[in-house]
């Protein structure tokens, strides 16, 4: 059964990715599967996997991103989102930054 954290918990990692990572979350998405989205927004996120919204030719589409592996504890999510981050840059030939 996947791990699902409290409303309050995915609001407030939405807010900060959202608000100061729209680049990252950019990144990610056209690493894991759209590598043509024109902007990318975390919409969601469990146990398994961050859900994205990425826009491809003016159409909205749904991406779930798997951790490297299930969590359940909130200071898992920063690791695994750095984790996505960082495979993101590797997978698109990407110098990451310092963290």
């Amino acid at each position: 059964m996947t791990h699902t954290f409290a409303p309050e918990v995915v609001d407030a990692v939405l807010a900060h990715m959202n608000d100061d990572h729209t680049d990252d979350a950019l990144l990610i998405v056209r690493a894991f599967g759209l590598p043509e989205a024109e902007s990318a927004t975390m919409t969601g996120l469990d146990g398994e996997a961050g859900v994205f919204t990425a826009v491809l030719d003016g159409v909205a589409t749904e991406l779930r991103v798997p951790w490297s592996e299930p969590i359940t504890e909130r200071p898992e999510i920063r690791r695994e989102v750095v984790v996505l981050y960082e495979r993101a840059c590797e997978a698109l030939g990407l110098e990451p930054r310092p963290h």
